[in-house]
């Protein structure tokens, strides 16, 4: 089984990450995108809304799609979540499935600075994520990485869970941003109002 890793904070999960997870699903023939909420992000600040409430919307968002699922076993573990020790944990557990992790240019780009990358790269190919007008440098990535590098082309979005969070806090509509289930959650419960 082909299948595609998708970690974020999904703080909250939007169209955009579902259009990234079928882009990169058909680009690499994957048989499922399996969606892994991060506890504690290495690199970003703490997320706003809690694990339970993230997986539950990322949940809500995937409901529809056959080929797509949450995995928590992130929230699980707690901590700071390293892709490493992740996939490390779900070879262990599936070792009859190969993985594809998802990254946007902007996170290819950064690859050398990942924790243990050299094994990483042992364990899965990334597919990278392209959006018109982000500058790639692939080039200049070392070579163990070129070699592991599929590449899927993105639909421009302009949706972010940075921009959905402020427009919360400004009483602003996020209809259409995000699925209606997870809108529906987000206002239910008053997650991101200032």
């Amino acid at each position: 089984m082909r299948t595609g890793l998708m970690g974020g904070t999904f703080d909250p999960i939007h169209l955009g990450h579902l259009l990234a997870a079928e882009a990169a699903r058909e680009a690499a023939d994957l048989d499922e995108v399996w969606f892994i909420p991060t506890a504690v992000p290495p690199h970003k600040p703490q997320p706003g809304a809690d694990g339970a409430a993230r997986r539950t919307m990322v949940e809500r968002a995937v409901a529809g799609h056959p080929c797509f699922r949450v995995e928590d076993l992130e929230l699980e573990r707690g901590g700071v979540s390293y892709t490493i020790d992740t996939v490390n944990l779900l070879r262990e557990r599936y070792p009859d499935r190969s993985f594809y992790w998802i990254v946007g240019t902007d996170m290819m780009n950064d690859l050398p600075n990942w924790r243990r990358i050299e094994e990483l790269a042992e364990r899965v190919l990334f597919v990278c994520l392209r959006r018109e007008g982000e500058e790639s440098e692939e080039d200049s990535l070392p070579v163990f990485l070129r070699g592991r590098l599929l590449h899927a082309s993105m639909p421009p979005i302009g949706i972010s869970s940075t921009d959905i969070r402020a427009r919360r806090r400004e009483g602003r509509s996020i209809r259409y941003q995000v699925p209606e289930a997870v809108r529906e959650f987000i206002e239910g419960n008053g997650l991101y109002e200032s």
